[in-house]
């Protein structure tokens, strides 16, 4: 028999029983969808985490009083107790690291709500910063200027507004030049930021920057706890000795004792972006375990599937045998349905998969990342769970006596 002949043959079997055929499928589609969403959405998350969360560049490092990424429980409660990084402490770091091209610091991020005229907006994200932040936090204009030295050392009240201020509190005028309220504290506008979008259904165009200086003066300096950034000056190559400097002015600023752990984290892009793709990679393997499970309640089905259908088709076996039919011919005809089977499974668990990622991505603003391999291997996993298990019925199909099963009634 012809392999066309067989997938005809399979194909209108399968047809004839849709119902059955439907339910049979859902564990296969289940398992694979699981599979293709979490690599789709993890995938998007991890280029997403590389390229803006965590987006400093091979040569900036970042300084911390506690590092958002301490996965230690009895390190982040001890690290708790560290003095908080001070403005004096941007400036010893600035000072030692002469592998720096820039350092940068910010305040650690106050929310409130802003005014102009009668209009307010809420949740607003206030950040202190000094001017070069703005290139570590990827922060371009869209009109105006950027703060700088100037306003830093005058405490000026002056700020750079998100593209949410402007939409909700100022739509069709001309930002730069106005005056809004921040907490209560009237506040040049001087710049625009460039819109950005959102995350995890998050805005993050939603934010004031004003001078650390002027952030200090209104919110107190007593929990200042700053982030401390530098840029090496030649690039990746020399991030190493810029570390090395800024570690070395931050521990003497802090009377950190010889031989004692710093009193403060430095983390670099590599650092963090390995620390979240360790996680992800372990929330990927826990996914896959639970939809592994899932493709064996599926392939379990199939065979049960297929030996119902065996039985149901003795006298069809019996019949096709008895006019010249090998073993091989009904063996293939049936494992070519179970794996049909499988297959049709595979592809509606594909498109599942992805449709599901796109929609959680679309209702939280995360990207999504379709990746060929993923889906190739979605559908050779799927053909793979119809061959192991489609084999035991095709077997049984084709062993039986051609005399008994043509003599078998239901």
């Amino acid at each position: 028999m012809h392999l066309a002949e067989s997938i005809r043959i399979a194909v209108r079997s399968l047809w004839a029983n849709k119902l059955r055929s439907v339910l049979t499928l859902l564990g296969v589609v289940i398992g694979i969808a699981s599979v293709i969403a979490v690599v789709t959405f993890v995938s998007g998350i991890n280029d997403y985490v590389a390229t803006r969360i965590f987006n400093l560049g091979a040569d900036v490092f970042i300084i911390f009083k506690v590092s958002p990424a301490v996965t230690n429980v009895d390190h982040y409660l001890e690290a708790e107790k560290r003095k908080d990084l001070m403005l004096d402490d941007y400036y010893a770091v600035a000072e030692g690291c002469r592998h720096c091209q820039l350092v940068a610091a910010s305040t650690r991020n106050e929310t409130g709500h802003v005014k102009y005229g009668g209009q307010s907006i809420s949740d607003t994200v206030i950040r202190g910063i000094t001017p070069g932040m703005a290139t570590v936090l990827d922060t371009d204009l869209a009109a105006g200027r950027m703060l700088n030295e100037t306003d830093l050392n005058n405490r000026s009240p002056v700020v750079v507004v998100g593209n949410d201020i402007v939409e909700h509190l100022m739509p069709g005028t001309d930002p730069v030049g106005k005056e809004v309220r921040v907490e209560g504290w009237t506040y040049q506008v001087v710049g625009v930021a460039k819109k950005k979008g959102t995350t995890l259904g998050q805005s993050l165009d939603n934010f004031v920057m004003m001078p650390i200086t002027t952030g200090l003066k209104q919110f107190g300096s007593h929990d200042s706890n700053l982030r401390i950034a530098g840029k090496a000056a030649n690039g990746g190559v020399a991030l190493s000795e810029a570390v090395d400097e800024a570690r070395v002015a931050l521990r003497a600023r802090r009377h950190d004792r010889p031989g004692a752990e710093d009193s403060f984290d430095i983390e670099t892009n590599a650092s963090l972006v390995g620390i979240w793709t360790d996680l992800s990679h372990t929330f990927f393997m826990a996914t896959i375990g639970i939809a592994a499970v899932s493709l064996v309640v599926g392939g379990i089905v199939i065979m049960n599937i297929m030996l119902v259908s065996v039985t149901e088709r003795t006298r069809e076996i019996g019949i096709r045998k008895a006019l010249g039919a090998r073993r091989e011919d009904v063996l293939l005809q049936f494992l070519i349905e179970a794996v049909i089977l499988a297959l049709i499974g595979g592809v509606l668990g594909v498109l599942s998969g992805i449709a599901v990622a796109e929609s959680v991505s679309a209702l939280i603003g995360m990207p999504a990342a379709i990746k060929l391999w993923a889906v190739i291997a979605g559908l050779l996993v799927a053909a793979s769970v119809g061959v192991f298990f489609g084999v035991y019925p095709a077997r049984k199909a084709a062993r039986l006596d051609p005399i008994v099963a043509l003599r078998f009634e239901m």
